[in-house]
């Protein structure tokens, strides 16, 4: 039996949530790609968006991420009402978000892809350059205090394994300051044991005060350490709950279609029940008889 991360108990207080969204739609032409979708993300908490391909967790992700532009509804970022214009207006909001692609130069070192985008530099005039010392010891120190132990952080960052990099872009986040960190499918393309390291480092993340949006597919590792959950489903919401108020019996039933699947397992065992038999009376098309 799996052991959950119990979530980290953390002080309510009256501040207003990190990102907030209500009745938030997106349309491409008559496309509805997301409609009505609320969800709410707290410092110290993490909120779990569980759906299927195609219920609508990519455009989701678009619109906190600043890449589209919400159609409907508000959008609110610590209280305020907010269109983001780009993803630089995201990162300059508190807001980082790690891609399933991770966005890695392979061939790179560990900290210079931990720099990517935002090197420091020493010297001035002609004489400016990298800062190579600097970014080699944060990059380690940063990666230990979030309790990630690497050989080398010289080492091209494609020699690692996927759960080490998924844990290298978060200790990135944390070390820039971001508030809010939406981690896309981080656990999709891992083995049991690789997920549970993410999962580990997600918590971490949370433990540090962050609000997590984390997008799954897989409502156990959602249940192992999430705060609320939102369920999705072809672009609209099937369901918002507390930890508190659901058990991963329930959210797994509901992640799977919930009545959908009754049915189906119904007509499943009608089916089964019925074999390879023959109707009364029916001819048998094997034989040219009829059965009796």
């Amino acid at each position: 039996m799996t052991k959950s991360v119990s979530p980290t108990p953390y002080e309510k207080s009256s501040a207003p949530a990190l990102v907030q969204m209500t009745d938030v739609s997106k349309f491409y032409g008559n496309i509805r790609a997301l409609q009505g979708v609320s969800l709410e993300v707290h410092a110290g908490e993490i909120t779990c968006v569980l759906g299927d391909n195609g219920a609508g967790k990519s455009t989701l992700i678009k619109i906190i991420a600043g890449l589209h532009r919400h159609d409907a509804g508000r959008f609110e970022i610590e209280g305020e009402e907010t269109v983001l214009a780009n993803p630089r207006a995201a990162l300059d909001h508190g807001i980082a978000t790690v891609y399933q692609d991770l966005a890695v130069v392979p061939l790179m070192p560990v900290w210079r892809n931990f720099f990517l985008g935002s090197e420091p530099t020493k010297g001035r005039g002609p004489f400016r350059r990298l800062d190579v010392d600097f970014m080699r010891e944060t990059t380690r120190a940063e990666l230990l205090r979030m309790g990630i132990d690497l050989r080398d952080v010289d080492q091209p960052i494609g020699t690692l394994s996927g759960g080490e990099r998924q844990c290298v872009a978060i200790a990135r986040a944390v070390y820039f300051g971001a508030k809010v960190l939406v981690l896309d499918e981080p656990t999709a393309a891992l083995g049991v044991k690789q997920s549970g390291v993410v999962l580990k480092y997600v918590a971490a993340a949370r433990d540090a005060g962050l609000g997590v949006v984390l997008i799954t597919h897989n409502p156990h590792h959602a249940y192992l350490v999430g705060d609320r959950f939102v369920l999705l489903k072809r672009g609209t919401m099937a369901g918002s709950h507390t930890r508190d108020s659901i058990t991963l019996d329930e959210l797994t039933r509901q992640m799977a279609g919930g009545s959908e699947l009754d049915e189906l397992s119904h007509e499943l065992e009608r089916v089964a029940e019925s074999g390879p038999e023959h109707p009364s009376g029916a001819a048998d098309p094997a034989s040219g008889t009829t059965a009796l």
